[in-house]
């Protein structure tokens, strides 16, 4: 089985601010190379003033399916709520710890890298009971962000090394008493707050490599989708609101009492 590299990477940290191909609703077609799954089918994409939205389902566990649509190697910085999946930092795209992909490759995360060999998987919940939320990093709730680098070009003896022992680091825990105080009032806020954000689930096997890559200075490519429950989509004009099911017509109509006396079922006849 191969495992997904984690890349530290070697190159520049300046700001981009040349053009790169983007998943922009306006294109017309959201991009394939990242994909959200829940229970292995991809969730549907829509597009809205420009954007890409998804419908957050609460309490279910999701993965991210990344594909490399280059001939190259790249490393991708994926956040979701803007935190790093791999280190839960908050940084730039540049600055990120990134995963790395073979020219064409397809990964599959389930979760929060924890440790060089397990994950905790991602799972729709609400803000309050967030992961973000109890690292008191609420700033970017909501948004699954994905930026591709290519790797600069290498002789293929280069291509070929990789690092030793990996040494990803775990995701910061939240202090002790900012957990408890998270505990206590999640109940009370989640009444208010149905707002969706990632929350963090159940431990799953994850094993990752730490390898050194020299990458391009600008990005090549970006995904950003939102994500939100249904009522709040509705709420942005995203999806439309459900129509009133015939069935629930029919019980609005009725009214209670009619004229008679109970009449009798053949079946209940002797």
């Amino acid at each position: 089985m191969k495992h997904p590299f984690v890349a530290t990477c070697l190159a520049g940290v300046a700001l981009a601010v040349s053009t790169f191909t983007t998943a922009s609703a306006d294109s017309g077609s959201p991009s394939p190379a990242v994909e959200i799954l829940v229970d292995g089918q991809a969730r549907p994409l829509y597009a809205h003033e420009g954007r890409w939205y998804l419908e957050a389902l609460k309490g279910q566990e999701y993965a991210i399916r990344i594909r490399n649509p280059f001939g190259v190697r790249v490393a991708v910085a994926l956040s979701v709520d803007g935190l790093n999946t791999i280190d839960a930092r908050e940084t730039t795209a540049q600055a990120a710890r990134k995963w790395v992909l073979q020219p064409y490759q397809t990964i599959t995360l389930e979760g929060w890298q924890t440790s060089s060999t397990t994950a905790r998987r991602f799972e729709f919940t609400t803000e309050a009971r967030s992961y973000g939320a109890a690292l008191g990093k609420t700033e970017n709730l909501g948004i699954i962000s994905a930026v591709f680098f290519k790797e600069r070009h290498q002789p293929t003896a280069i291509l070929k090394e990789q690092a030793g022992a990996a040494r990803s680091r775990p995701a910061p825990e939240a202090p002790a008493e900012r957990r408890q105080d998270a505990a206590k009032s999640a109940d009370r806020q989640e009444a208010d707050s149905e707002l969706a954000a990632t929350g963090m689930g159940r431990e799953t096997d994850h094993a990752v490599t730490q390898v050194r890559l020299d990458l391009e200075d600008r990005p090549a490519h970006a995904v950003a989708l939102r994500y939100e429950f249904r009522p709040q989509l509705v709420q942005l004009g995203v999806l439309p609101a459900r129509p009133v099911t015939d069935a629930l017509s029919r019980r609005e109509r009725a009214r209670g009492f009619e004229q008679g006396f109970a009449p009798v079922p053949p079946a209940f006849r002797r």
